[in-house]
């Protein structure tokens, strides 16, 4: 029995719905001869800034029994560097890996500003707004907290390109449904689910914490339930095309986010750890629905039932 694992991801054709996390993956150069890309549905790229910024002191990432703890602190080469080199070589070495620009600031205005700067340059299907960065202008608070500041962010966003745009959100909010429903009425068009925990890991011999910035943010398996209930009340409560992300390591892991409402799913730590595991899920997604009857991975998305 053939299977077709493709999925629509607000209008973008993907192959099959395993995603490369933001982060995980650097601007797809970085994995030459390390993963074949266009065995994937997509890539989300590293962050882009408006301008280049070093980062968090290291060390900057350390693992625990439980996952992974990360505090990059977003470092980029900024945007002129990924409209002349990074965006060119993707889009002269993929042919069926689809592309997503993850894009930061730390003012509403700097969203729209990466933007406007890469939307003529092509070697990208669409952008991911990560929200979770503080608002520097009005105090620190994030702007996925603040629904003023994240509905013009994404406004000015959305005045910048035509390209799908995904915001995506922090597991720490108190209704991540509604924080959807402010970015999808200012011109979003699908969402992300979900950021990484925030998090401490204390090297007990030195009495310091295990990563150079101290706090960080948490990843791995223990996320993956987290994500698949946001992903979860956001299909419940919108219905619109959604990238779940958390501990996905497996096809099963991936299926439940599926199960939830997700379109697309991504893969970062796992990913980080062993190289082979987003082909693997590939593959093991087409083995379970071939076990299962499922002729299409579609069939699947938000077919989840509540107990009553």
């Amino acid at each position: 029995m053939s299977v077709n694992l493709q999925t629509d991801l607000a209008g973008i054709a993907l192959q099959n719905p395993v995603v490369l996390a933001a982060g995980t993956a650097g601007y797809g150069e970085e994995l030459t001869g390390v993963m074949q890309l266009d065995r994937l549905g997509a890539i989300t790229t590293k962050a882009v800034s408006p301008e280049p910024r070093k980062g968090a002191p290291s060390p900057r990432v350390a693992e625990f029994p439980g996952g992974m703890i990360n505090a990059v602190g977003l470092a980029n080469p900024g945007v002129e560097a990924v409209r002349a080199h990074h965006l060119p070589w993707l889009s002269r070495s993929l042919t069926r890996c689809r592309v997503l620009v993850n894009v930061v600031g730390y003012a509403v205005e700097d969203y729209a500003a990466v933007i406007e700067r890469l939307d003529d340059v092509g070697g990208m299907q669409g952008y991911e707004l990560n929200v979770s960065c503080p608002n520097v202008k009005a105090g620190g608070m994030e702007f996925g907290q603040d629904p003023t500041a994240l509905a013009e962010l994404v406004r000015r966003a959305r005045g910048a390109t035509t390209r799908p745009l995904f915001v995506k959100l922090s597991p720490t909010l108190p209704d991540v449904a509604r924080a959807a429903g402010v970015a999808l009425e200012a011109g979003a068009t699908g969402i992300t689910v979900v950021n990484t925990w925030p998090g401490l890991v204390v090297d007990i011999e030195k009495r310091r914490p295990a990563i150079g910035f101290g706090t960080g943010g948490v990843s791995g398996p223990g996320l993956l339930p987290i994500g698949v209930l946001a992903t979860w009340r956001v299909w419940k409560a919108h219905g619109v095309p959604i990238i779940g992300a958390g501990g996905v390591a497996s096809a099963a892991d991936l299926l439940q986010y599926v199960v939830a409402g997700a379109s697309a799913v991504a893969i970062g730590t796992a990913a980080l750890r062993n190289p082979a595991v987003p082909e693997a899920v590939v593959q093991g997604l087409e083995r379970w629905c071939r076990e299962h009857g499922v002729r299409a991975i579609s069939e699947l998305k938000g077919s989840l039932e509540w107990p009553n």
